[in-house]
């Protein structure tokens, strides 16, 4: 069977919506769950359209709410695939909210999306590999590689803790202001 390739520009997706009350925590900000909701939808959408198949998500990388969303702010999600494995696909995405009186945009928050493709029985599928065609590409599919490797280390260095509970007692008592009460 022939490999398909399909460019990272064909993925992206921009989706706009005005922050209404309704969306607000109790601090009268845009809640930051509604946001990865958005977040968790466009993810959805970037990934489907690019693997031609249903997604899921695997899992979701760090997020940092950088700058607060207002109440009558218009936000914009902007997400395109970045890396593709053999049944996976990162979506990376980035959060702007605008004054809509003043033009004002800021920069709010970024995350990546591990989004898997299934076909109809909920198998996982092989997604289309990626044609890189700008620098600008290159860096995100490189970046990507990098998270992994990092991911996989980190994962290897906490299955080989020790459990010699001494060696964690002093560790913790030499560097963090806490009692140990055992």
């Amino acid at each position: 069977m022939e490999e398909i390739y399909k460019k990272a520009g064909e993925s992206v997706i921009r989706m706009s919506q005005l922050m209404l009350p309704s969306n607000a925590n109790f601090g009268g900000k845009i809640h930051g769950g509604y946001v990865l909701s958005l977040m968790d939808q466009i993810a959805f959408a970037v990934a489907s359209k690019f693997s031609g198949h249903y997604c899921v998500t695997a899992s979701v990388g760090k997020v940092n709410f950088l700058k607060p969303i207002e109440v009558g702010e218009l936000i914009t999600l902007i997400a395109s695939v970045n890396y593709v494995g053999n049944t996976s696909m990162e979506v990376g995405i980035r959060v702007e909210s605008m004054n809509i009186q003043s033009g004002e945009i800021k920069h709010c928050n970024s995350s990546y999306f591990t989004m898997v493709a299934k076909d109809e029985h909920g198998h996982s599928v092989r997604v289309p590999r990626l044609i890189l065609s700008n620098e600008k590409e290159v860096f995100r599919f490189y970046k990507s590689i990098i998270k992994i490797e990092i991911d996989k280390e980190r994962e290897r260095a906490i299955l080989d803790l020790e459990s010699d509970s001494e060696e964690q007692l002093n560790y913790i008592r030499e560097r963090y202001d806490v009692k140990i009460m055992l």
